[in-house]
């Protein structure tokens, strides 16, 4: 496929798409990745330093700012990158508009979130740093001329200025908790971190920020958004329900466990965001092509796969040693949480970046439907488990959940790619990773109960290589494909 299949009638000469979006992805995917696990081990390095309570604090003040960014994220970027107006810096403008006004709006709305939330669970500690945290939300919105490089497929730029909110949290939050400000070095990383790539960006911007009346524009993009709303509402009463019945059934104690185990699919949903989003520009341009649609998406979601499925099973198989050897002794009851979330980020990987091609074709719809299913088993079974079983009842139920939402997200996909056989991709998935368990597993039975910390860390070593090793034997061809890419060769070189 060639840069003229884009709909935007580029010219021959440009670089071929196919070669350019495969680059993208893979090259920013590598390089968040990494930038994310600086987010994944200031969430765990963290806690060495923090008490229980303190990390409690921070877990109610993420739910509601990752609430209140959900019901941000509600297209209004997306629709610009899918827009084709003469007119670049206008239509830029008008979204921006748009933008800005969500935020503002949000920012009230975590205003008055915050002081219902100290009152209602009795912790006046949550007041002035989540009343802090509020101001993000603005910093978030300056942040838009991001959207233009990423339309251009400006990868390279895209990235960079997207790298300094996490290394500036890390770095910030790290030397606050090591100082013993507790709860206030996450505000304030999380704070410094936002307003330092706000600086970054607007310095960079290639158009000049204005308000401009969004007419026509605003009609159109409410048909496109209100699903994405909607499911935006689910996750808010998904990460709300389970802050308010956890604290009522687990404590501020437990919402700290609760925190903790929710790192590991904060840094996989964040790195699925990566793949999803890079790709996204590249799948508007070739939206009327179902072929390159199904192939671009099925290949997507096998390379997702071979780090996902291991990491995912990984963090189940290591979590008692991660508790026992690093975190300490006070956080074990996480234990059977981060177990099942290892698991729940596993399953979750079948299909991960369906959104975006239901984006690009303007079918929303789905999103809805699927967020209603998911939040009807999340009310049935997961907070009547938490009640009945506490962090374990809330392990099954998070269970119950992937499943459900792994069986709606592969009937919608039906829909569009009738050919996809998401058990194909799980088994093939599922390969590499099973001899690993059992090698590890071995290990374990021999040394029995005497194992210590360097056995552990011996054991992931093991595993991470018979994954790899089983993951480049089993998926040779794709992954030389993808390297090919990498390199800039073409598809016809790659296939020869």
């Amino acid at each position: 496929m060639s840069a003229t299949d884009g709909r935007d009638g580029a010219s021959g000469a440009a670089p071929d798409l196919r070669v350019r979006a495969a680059r993208g992805t893979i090259v920013s995917a590598v390089w968040l990745v990494g930038l994310n696990v600086l987010s994944l081990a200031r969430g765990f390095v963290v806690a060495a330093f923090l008490a229980t309570t303190d990390y409690g604090t921070w877990g109610v003040l993420m739910a509601v700012l990752a609430t209140v960014v959900w019901l941000k994220d509600v297209g209004i970027g997306d629709r610009f990158v899918q827009q084709r107006d003469d007119d670049q810096e206008h239509a830029f403008q008008v979204f921006f508009t748009l933008e800005l006004a969500v935020s503002l709006v949000l920012t009230a709305i975590m205003g008055l979130l915050i002081p219902l939330y100290a009152l209602g669970l009795g912790q006046d500690g949550v007041l002035l740093p989540g009343l802090a945290l509020a101001l993000t939300l603005p910093g978030l919105a300056l942040q838009a001329p991001i959207w233009v490089h990423y339309r251009e497929m400006d990868y390279v730029r895209q990235r960079l200025l997207q790298s300094v909110d996490p290394v500036v949290s890390f770095l910030v939050t790290l030397a606050l908790a090591i100082a013993g400000l507790g709860v206030w070095s996450l505000v304030i990383g999380a704070l410094a971190g936002c307003w330092l790539q706000v600086a970054a960006v607007l310095a960079s911007s290639p158009y000049r920020l204005a308000l401009r009346r969004p007419g026509g524009a605003l009609r159109d993009y409410v048909s496109f958004s209100w699903p994405i709303v909607v499911a935006g509402g689910s996750g808010l009463l998904i990460a709300q329900g389970t802050v308010i019945a956890g604290e009522a059934a687990v404590g501020l104690a437990g919402l700290g466990a609760i925190a903790l185990a929710n790192n590991v699919t904060r840094y996989t949903g964040q790195v699925d965001k990566i793949v999803t989003d890079t790709l996204y520009p590249a799948v508007c341009r070739i939206a009327d092509r179902q072929a390159l649609l199904e192939e671009s998406f099925v290949k997507s979601n096998r390379l997702a796969l071979m780090w996902g499925v291991p990491f995912g099973v990984g963090v189940t198989l290591f979590s008692e040693d991660l508790v026992r050897y690093v975190l300490g002794e006070q956080w074990q009851p996480a234990v059977v949480l981060l177990q099942a979330l290892g698991l729940v980020t596993a399953v979750t990987q079948v299909g991960f970046n369906w959104t975006a091609y239901f984006r690009a074709a303007g079918r929303t719809l789905p999103f809805a439907r699927v967020a209603a299913i998911t939040c009807a088993a999340f009310l049935t079974t997961s907070i009547p488990l938490l009640f009945l079983d506490g962090l374990r009842g809330l392990a099954i139920g998070a269970l119950i959940l992937a499943v459900v939402q792994l069986l709606c997200r592969m009937h919608e996909l039906r829909q569009l790619f009738p050919r996809f056989r998401w058990w194909r991709q799980a088994s093939r998935a599922a390969a590499p990773v099973l001899p690993a368990v059992l090698v590890v597993l071995g290990v374990r039975l021999a040394l029995g109960d005497d194992r210590g910390g360097v056995a552990a860390a011996g054991e992931l070593l093991l595993y991470g290589a018979v994954v790899l090793a089983a993951t480049a034997w089993l998926e040779r061809d794709l992954l030389r494909e993808a390297i090919g890419y990498v390199r800039g060769r073409r598809p016809e070189a790659v296939a020869a």
